[in-house]
């Protein structure tokens, strides 16, 4: 078996200016070795557009139709409709046992701040409260639409009183909840309540409380004027307050709300009654503009149409929701996003969800998005904390569990929350993996943008601690090569020696760092460890069924995660250059997902893409079928024992990986798409080395590929158009390129500049515009 990449990946260093050239992490052939005329051109210059023509109506048109519509009632969570800015975040449902609507209120700064309890329940996510809205009649109908364009559920609420039609949204800017009801005459006397929360960790309803450990003391309501304030005191010192007041309007009466949180402050209170009390100063649709025009200007990023009509709702619900649930400056998305409900998970994950929660901002265009570059940086001291003294001078770790400033308490427990671990010893258990694998989505970030900020100020100094963190561990073995101590393979259940998650985390961060300070200009002192650790490392363990957890640990029985399988996906570090190597992919997948029993959502996304890198684009949809069947809630929402948000996302990105791949520096255009999808268009899809790419497949053939560069890094792109080509540059006129292999070009591509390949001699319609799709399907919600 292959367990290093092609060594030309260093060679590949060379192809663009400085930080513009093309960092790789998986092997590829060197395309400079490739035979070519370097004089090579397009054929004469042509009078049509090479710009795309790009209507807005394009956005709407996908958009109004993705919309989630509601004509019976939700129950649940998991069925209603949801609004978010990142922070503040409310779910819409039927009041349990009551004739109501539930709007929870819940804010993902709001957490408790005790440590001596753990991630799990001393720092954990509270819980806010919800306003019900009780009509005057008795509930006989829904008929809701959350309106994506805009980003607000409108419609109409039927009793045996009459009406209350309804609009809301929660601000894209501001952490205010704005829903204007509009009754008729029988249902005038339809009210608001506030129903406070516990202040516990969610965890209590599900775990054995810690000894010592109480909820905090009840809410208080409190009248300031016509501003209601609810305030929750907590025992660590600061609180969290919702205020709101209603205004009533021309027959329309409008509810404002907010949520504010303080510790160990008291300033909460004081921030919530200003904030309504500036709102109710405006009107609803004057509040609406600024937050349309937001959502507006975030959608127009980039497009993605494809004639699978469930599947194309379903991935711009998911961009919608990603941005409802993350912002830059937000806390790093928990389990449940903004949108706290009952689960054993109220904090941030990261052995995997954090993971997967971040990937698509980053093909979808939506950078702005990355709170786990921005939040691994700002809190890297507590990286350094979170593991053992011994070894806090030169190392960081992360623990599975933390609160948004990234700390974890100091539980060793599981019930309490998850330390980082000591390589070779039981307890706590030794997940040592986490901050490599999140460093993995730092590494995304600067590829998709090629900040050097990013690789010199976060990654290189943050990737090289955690690595330190494996080096103190490493031993010669009898072999000559070097071994890990025993490991936890999340979420496997046992600790293995060469444990497949850290030596491959390990392996990659080796080769990542050496790049890294190849491109800073960096000597670094442990330069000469890192290489050694490259060629000494023990080969990754495998047996008949491929990979192995660890050595002398098979994988044997049914397991969610594929925390075993990272260097296929989503590190690239073993791709199927060889036909020996592809095979030992496809049997180590298939064995994977063979045990049914305890396979979730995110196996099936992780599937999904592990056959896309294989270019199984029909196995990749069937994947993605399952997932859709079996594990998607009527509101694109997942769950496991309570919410978490990470699969459907993870979803999105698989769809990714089906139209677009970039790994080891070539972009392959449409590398595994589905023999049904016929048609698809894509436009600013964001890739690895900056580039923009918009593409348009046409009865089954790539019609044309426009790629723009941002940072003037050589491209190297696998096109998929068939036969003699043309490159042809922004203003139309012939670009030079490089053949480097069969559907394989390389162009010299400088800052700002773009390229048209088309098959020789065609004149395609650059229109950007949705394809048809091929049946039609119900969409998503609870439709009649």
């Amino acid at each position: 078996m292959a367990t290093a990449p092609d060594p030309s990946r260093r060679a590949l260093l060379a192809t663009g200016t400085a930080l513009g050239g093309a960092l790789v992490v998986g092997g590829g052939k060197s395309a400079s070795a490739q035979a070519v005329s370097p004089a090579r051109e397009s054929g004469s210059p042509r009078t049509a557009p090479v710009e795309p023509h790009v209507s807005p109506d394009i956005w709407r048109t996908v958009l109004d139709d993705a919309d989630p519509v509601w004509q019976r009632m939700p129950k649940t969570w998991y069925e209603g409709p949801f609004l978010g800015n990142g922070f503040l975040g409310s779910g819409i449902y039927a009041e349990p046992g009551g004739n109501a609507v539930r709007f929870n209120v819940q804010h993902s700064e709001v957490q408790d701040h005790r440590p001596e309890f753990g991630s799990l329940f001393g720092l954990a996510r509270l819980p806010i409260g919800y306003f019900t809205l009780e009509p005057v009649g008795t509930i006989t109908g829904v008929d809701w639409r959350l309106r994506l364009r805009d980003v607000e559920l409108t419609g109409t609420l039927t009793t045996t009183a009459g009406s209350l039609t309804l609009r809301a949204f929660v601000h894209s800017s501001t952490d205010l909840l704005a829903v204007e009801v509009t009754p008729s005459e029988g249902e005038r006397g339809f009210r608001w309540v506030f129903h406070p929360a516990v202040a516990i960790s969610p965890r209590a309803a599900s775990k054995p409380l810690p000894p010592g450990y109480v909820a905090n003391p009840p809410a208080t309501i409190e009248q300031h004027g016509d501003v209601t304030a609810a305030v929750q005191p907590l025992l660590a010192g600061g609180r969290h307050v919702t205020a709101w007041q209603e205004v009533a309007r021309h027959g329309r009466r409008t509810l404002y709300a907010t949520v504010a949180h303080s510790h160990p402050a008291t300033t909460a209170r004081d921030r919530a009654l200003r904030a309504v009390r500036t709102a109710r100063a405006v009107p609803y649709d004057v509040h609406a503009l600024p937050h349309r025009a937001w959502w507006q200007r975030y959608y127009r990023k980039g497009f993605l149409s494809l004639p699978d009509a469930r599947l194309q709702r379903f991935y711009w619900i998911q961009l919608y929701k990603v941005a409802a649930a993350a912002r830059k400056d937000a806390p790093v998305m928990a389990t449940s996003g903004p949108w706290l409900e009952p689960t054993p998970w109220p904090n941030t994950w990261w052995n995997l969800n954090v993971q997967l929660e971040y990937w698509l901002i980053h093909g979808s265009n939506h950078l702005e998005l990355d709170a786990v570059t921005r939040a691994l940086s700002e809190f890297r001291d507590q990286l350094g904390a979170e593991i053992a003294a011994p070894y806090r001078g030169d190392s960081y770790g992360i623990p599975r569990t933390t609160d948004p400033q990234l700390v974890n308490g100091g539980a060793t427990s599981g019930d309490l929350g998850y330390g980082v671990g000591i390589p070779g010893q039981d307890s706590p258990t030794p997940e040592v993996g986490n901050l490599t694998w999140a460093l993995h989505n730092v590494w995304l970030s600067y590829r998709h943008t090629m900040d050097e900020a990013i690789l010199r100020d976060v990654l290189f100094p943050l990737l090289r601690k955690a690595v330190n963190y494996y080096l103190h561990f490493l031993t010669p073995g009898t072999d000559g090569k070097l071994h890990l101590p025993a490991t936890f393979s999340p979420e496997y259940g046992v600790n293995a020696a060469d444990c497949n998650y850290d030596l491959m985390l390990l392996r990659w961060g080796c080769r990542t760092l050496l790049d890294s300070a190849e491109l800073l200009g960096k000597r670094d002192p442990l330069a000469n460890r890192w290489r050694e650790v490259l060629a000494k490392l023990t080969p990754y363990p495998v047996d008949g069924n491929g990979y192995m957890i660890g050595a002398g640990v098979p994988f044997a029985k049914s397991h969610r995660h594929y925390s075993h399988l990272l260097a296929v996906y989503p590190l690239y570090e073993v791709t199927g250059r060889t036909a020996d190597e592809r095979a030992l992919i496809e049997k180590s997948l298939a064995h994977w997902v063979g045990f049914e029993g305890a396979l979730q959502g995110y196996t099936f996304t992780g599937a999904a893409s592990m056959s896309a890198l294989l270019g199984k684009g029909d196995d990749a949809l069937s994947y993605l079928g399952q997932l859709m069947t079996r594990f998607i809630q009527p509101n694109t929402m997942y769950k496991e024992s309570g919410p978490v948000i990470e699969t459907p996302l993870s979803a999105a990105q698989s769809l990714h990986d089906m139209v677009c791949q970039s790994w080891g520096g070539t972009i392959r255009v449409f590398p595994a798409l589905p023999a049904v999808w016929r048609d698809l268009v894509v436009h600013d899809f964001r890739t690895q080395g900056a580039f923009l790419l918009s593409a348009v497949r046409e009865k089954g053939a790539t019609r044309w590929v426009r790629l723009t560069s941002e940072a003037g890094a050589t491209c190297l792109v696998r096109h998929g158009i068939v036969g003699a080509i043309e490159v042809r540059d922004g203003l139309g006129r012939p670009m030079r390129f490089e053949q480097t292999g069969e559907g394989e070009i390389r162009i010299p591509l400088r800052k700002g500049e773009a390229a048209l390949i088309t098959a020789a001699g065609d004149a395609p319609d650059l229109t950007i515009r949705p394809v048809t799709p091929n049946e039609p399907a119900l969409r998503w919600g609870l439709p009649a």
